[in-house]
């Protein structure tokens, strides 16, 4: 287990959370200690090439690559004799919890954070990353020249590592339809890297499962943080206990 990996044994109960594309389980920190105080057992995972001092690590990598390590999150708890396990993810991490909820029988129910879980509208990542980036980079001391072959390297690996998540989105979305678990999707209105109007578009898209939608007024892009991510707690708290955990009724 990578040791930035957060993994709190508490309930009989699990709760397997993902974080956000270039980031750690610190997205999740708030949110797992509130799980864990509630009797759940967590376990939030690093995904490949995150959490590294190198930036390019991000680049060996793809969304099959961190499918597989939520595949293999879900069976690490599932070793730990948990059959029953609720998946949520932030961001990127929706993309691999969405994944989960219609694959896997053990993900009884779930759902995303700020998550680009619809091809409908382009997100914000690029840019975003390119500008944080660079003034990685610069801090480290490469000169003028070499940051920009750095900037146009990256700029081409993020648009090919975008529109493989855009294929495999578009992929997901042919079968939500299909979704008849309870599901959770929380969104900022204020989220400055996916469209909020993508929680909606979601939602319209799972005809045949439960949907519980939180939309946060002063939300940014990580809502589980900060006051937003102490309403986003007791949401997912709430949420959890209308599962039917042990194939029975809460």
């Amino acid at each position: 287990m990578n040791n930035q990996s957060l993994f709190y044994e508490s309930g009989e109960r699990a709760v397997l959370l993902f974080h956000a594309f270039t980031s750690t389980p610190r997205d999740v920190i708030s949110l797992a200690r509130a799980l864990e105080r509630a009797n759940y057992t967590v376990y939030a995972p690093v995904f490949s090439g995150h959490g590294t001092s190198n930036l390019d690590d991000l680049f060996n990598y793809s969304i099959e690559d961190w499918i597989k390590d939520g595949e293999e999150a879900l069976a690490f708890l599932k070793d730990k004799g948990y059959e029953e396990i609720a998946v949520f993810g932030l961001s990127l991490g929706g993309v691999v919890a969405t994944h989960l909820l219609l694959n896997e029988e053990a993900a009884i129910g779930g759902g995303t954070f700020s998550a680009p879980v619809t091809t409908t509208y382009d997100h914000h990542v690029t840019e975003n990353f390119l500008s944080w980036y660079k003034t990685v980079k610069r801090t480290k001391g490469y000169e003028r020249d070499e940051l920009a072959g750095l900037m146009s390297k990256a700029e081409i690996e993020l648009k090919e590592m975008f529109a493989n998540l855009k294929t495999f989105v578009s992929k997901m979305e042919e079968e939500y339809p299909t979704l008849d678990k309870k599901i959770f999707i929380g969104q900022g209105e204020k989220d400055e890297l996916i469209e909020p109007d993508t929680a909606r578009i979601f939602r319209e898209s799972l005809s045949q499962a439960e949907v519980s939608i939180k939309l946060y007024e002063d939300g940014e892009h990580v809502i589980t943080t900060g006051s937003v991510g102490k309403e986003l707690q007791t949401h997912v708290l709430t949420f959890l206990s209308t599962l039917n955990w042990d194939g029975g009724d809460n």
